[in-house]
C-alpha cells in the first residue's frame, strides 16, 4: 500500500494567531463619548487678581453620596433642575439674588449676556448615574436657552444655524459650568 504524506498546514495557535491579526487590523473601534467641556485659558497673575466673581452670579449644584441633589441652598428633585437653571440664567424679573447680565457687542449687535455660573459639585461617594443625570439636566437648559435665543434672533433652532450663527449664539448664551474637585461632603 501506499503511504499517504500528512502535510503540516500548521498548528491551531498559528491559526488562532493569524485570526487574531486579521480582526485587529479589519475591527474600528467606536468613537469616544464623552462630556464636552471646554477649559477657560490660563490667566496671567495679574488678570487672576483683577478677576472677582460676584456671589449673585454663582448657583452651586451639589450630589452628596446619597445622590441628593442641591441648587442653591435648597434640596430638589432632579427633574426641577432644569427649569431652575434656566431661571437663573435668564434672571427674567431682574432679581438682585440671581446673575447680573452685560450688555455685550457681538457681530455688530448689542446682546444681553448673563454673568451666570453654574459651579457642580459632587461628593466622593456619589453614583455615576446621579452625576452623568445632573450633567445632562445643566447641559439641557443650557441647549433650550440657546434654541430660545436662536428662534427669537435668527428664527430657527439652533442646530439649524449656519455655523458663524452658532457662535453668535454661544457668545450671547455661554456655558459656564465649573466643576469642582469631589469632596467627602457627607449625607445632608
Amino acid at each position: 500500500m501506499a503511504r499517504r504524506k500528512f502535510e503540516a498546514i500548521g498548528s491551531t495557535a498559528d491559526i488562532a494567531f493569524l485570526l487574531l491579526c486579521y480582526f485587529l487590523m479589519t475591527t474600528t473601534m467606536g468613537d469616544q463619548s464623552g462630556l464636552q467641556r471646554r477649559l477657560p485659558p490660563i490667566p496671567d497673575e495679574k488678570q487672576a487678581q483683577d478677576q472677582k466673581v460676584n456671589r449673585r452670579n454663582i448657583i452651586i449644584v451639589r450630589i452628596n453620596s446619597a445622590d441628593k441633589l442641591f441648587a442653591g441652598s435648597e434640596a430638589m428633585d432632579i427633574s426641577f433642575l432644569k427649569e431652575k437653571i434656566k431661571e437663573f440664567l435668564t434672571n427674567p424679573t431682574n432679581d438682585p439674588n440671581l446673575p447680573e447680565k452685560e450688555a455685550k457687542e457681538i457681530e455688530g449687535k448689542t446682546y444681553m449676556v448673563s454673568k451666570g455660573v453654574i459651579s457642580l459639585q459632587n461628593d466622593r461617594g456619589t453614583s455615576y448615574q446621579a452625576y452623568i443625570a445632573v450633567q445632562n439636566e445643566l447641559v439641557k437648559a443650557v441647549n433650550e436657552l440657546r434654541d430660545e435665543f436662536s428662534r427669537a434672533n435668527f428664527g430657527k433652532k439652533f442646530s439649524r444655524l449656519t455655523e458663524d450663527e452658532q457662535e453668535i449664539v454661544k457668545k450671547a448664551v455661554p456655558q459656564n459650568i465649573s466643576e469642582a474637585e469631589p469632596k467627602d461632603t457627607g449625607k445632608k
